[in-house]
Formats: structure tokens, sequence, C-alpha cells
């Protein structure tokens, strides 16, 4: 039933804003993680898209420990669903997140273990490679990952959403590269997706280096953003309009095409272009291109055609 409601709402949201709310308010995870989650909380608010929503609202969804490893079982699991096709991701509460939860955290990351230098630094590069992974999934997972920033998105809230495919956010978001503040350089993901995320290395140096704040407008115009919505509930239910986009495409196409752009962001052009070919030869060979074909022939959406799970 909720699924209908939402698909509804999602039907008619550029002309009527309140079903949009309704199913906004529909999703809402008041009732708190999902099990054997703590941190996270999931749901399925339409036909092939899974909403993960940062569950720790009076903690500011702070990043405990239970966090870094419940977020790559979640993405794994994802990854592999066939009832999936896109992912949103967004924060409950008042805060997208806080970042890391220091108090939480510091035993792993002040007191590592090893009986000498070699040993306590094995130990700990262990422990970072752990939570680099933590994000690394997200960009990994096959699914589109779009995802609803709102508030406050601190530290670890930047690694987070370098690695989702899409990003928004709420005119009153902002944003913030805070490990110089803490006395370490950003180590699971920022330094690294970031640049290419932005463009302007100057930018970037300036964010990582001084930690200021960036709030929404300038988030927009220097690409890390791609739309800035009023409130909370416009962001989620454009969140899920676009979700639903990319849901009613083939996943063939739609996955084919996530591995494709990663690929290529980190390749020449030449071997995006061989790696392309490579992948082409044996994905152009699905029903799904026809379809697609027919249904452009006959002015339809490509939401009216069924494709098979993948």
């Amino acid at each position: 039933m909720l699924s209908v409601i939402v698909r509804s709402a999602l039907h008619t949201y550029r002309g009527l804003w309140l079903p949009g709310q309704a199913a906004v308010r529909a999703m809402s995870s008041s009732g708190g993680a999902t099990p054997p989650y703590t941190t996270l909380a999931i749901s399925h608010p339409a036909e092939a898209v899974t909403h993960v929503e940062l569950h720790r609202p009076e903690k500011h969804n702070a990043m405990n420990k239970a966090f870094w490893s419940e977020m790559v079982d979640c993405f794994n699991d994802i990854a592999v669903d066939p009832d999936c096709r896109v992912v949103v991701v967004s924060g409950a509460g008042r805060t997208f997140t806080a970042g890391i939860d220091l108090m939480d955290m510091a035993g792993d990351v002040l007191q590592p273990q090893g009986d000498d230098t070699a040993r306590v630094s094995w130990n700990l590069r262990k422990t970072i490679v752990k939570y680099q992974e933590t994000f690394s999934v997200i960009e990994r997972c096959p699914k589109p990952v779009v995802v609803a920033v709102h508030g406050p998105c601190v530290g670890g809230g930047v690694d987070l959403i370098t690695a989702c495919d899409i990003r928004l956010c709420t005119q009153d978001a902002w944003f913030q590269v805070k490990e110089v503040d803490i006395g370490l350089a950003a180590d699971v993901g920022t330094l690294q997706r970031l640049p290419k995320v932005i463009g302007s290395r100057s930018l970037v140096n300036e964010l990582a280096l001084t930690a200021r704040r960036m709030y929404a407008d300038e988030a927009k115009s220097s690409g890390l953003v791609s739309r800035v919505f009023a409130d909370k509930d416009a962001l989620m239910a454009a969140a899920l309009e676009m979700a639903a986009e990319i849901a009613g495409r083939s996943p063939v196409a739609v996955q084919g095409t996530k591995i494709n752009l990663i690929y290529s962001r980190d390749h020449s052009v030449a071997e995006g272009l061989d790696y392309m070919a490579t992948w082409n030869m044996s994905m152009l060979q699905t029903q799904d291109v026809m379809k697609s074909a027919q249904a452009s022939m006959e002015k339809k959406s490509p939401k009216t055609i069924t494709f098979s799970k993948l």
C-alpha cells in the first residue's frame, strides 16, 4: 500500500506538493533503526527503490563503531538484491551527520594495539582500510545512489556523499571537511574523491586546509551538489522522484552506465572507450534494447516497460 501511495505522489509531484509531502512523511522511520542494524533504517518507499536512512538522530547521526560495519553489510546486500535498482540515502532528525563519533571511536584510532612500532602501525593501517571500505562499498555498488543532505554534513559525511552518484541538498545544508580541526588528514575518501567531484583544486585545497563551511549555494555553483531545495520535505520528494525515474529504466543500462562512468573517471579516454566496447559486446545482447527502442518509437515512457530483474 505504501508503494502505491508513494508512486502516486511522485506522479503528481510537479503539480501537487501536498501528496508528495505526505509520501515523505509516510516513509519516515520514527520507529527506529531496522534490525539487524542499530544505526540505519531501511525502507522501500517505491518499487525497486531502497531508502537507507542514517538513524542516530539523538546523536546527530554521528558515525559510531557499529555504523562503519553496518554500512558495508547494508550496501553489500543492496548490490546483489535484484529487487533494488536505485538507492536514496538521507539522515534522520535535524542533521544529516555530525561525522565521526569521537567518543565512541577514540579507542580504535588513538590506542591501536601492537608489541612494537611496526605492529602498531600495521594494525592501525588495517583499521583505516576497514573504515575506507565503509564508503568505497557505496561507490562500488552497481545501483545508483542518490544522497539527500539537509542541515550539517560534517567530516565523514563529506566522505560519504562524495562516494554517491547524485547529490542533492536543502538550502540550509552546509558541508565541512573537518579533519584538520581534530589533528588529522581526512583518510577515508574525501581527499581522493572531492577533487574529482568539484574540479577546482584550489577550492578543494581551501576547504580541506581551513575546515571552513561550504553552504548550499556555493556547493551548487562548485558542482558538489546538482540541485538545492527549500526544505527537507521538498528535498525528499525530489530525491524519490529522481529515484523512480532511474528505477524505471533498464537495470542493464543503468548499472552499466554507473560502472562505466566510474571507470572512465579513473582512466584515460582511450582506456574508457576500450572498456566500454568490451562491456557492451555482451550487454547489448539483451531484450531491454529492443523493448526500449519499441517504446521510444511508440512515444511511450521507459517506465511502461517491464524489465527482467538483474
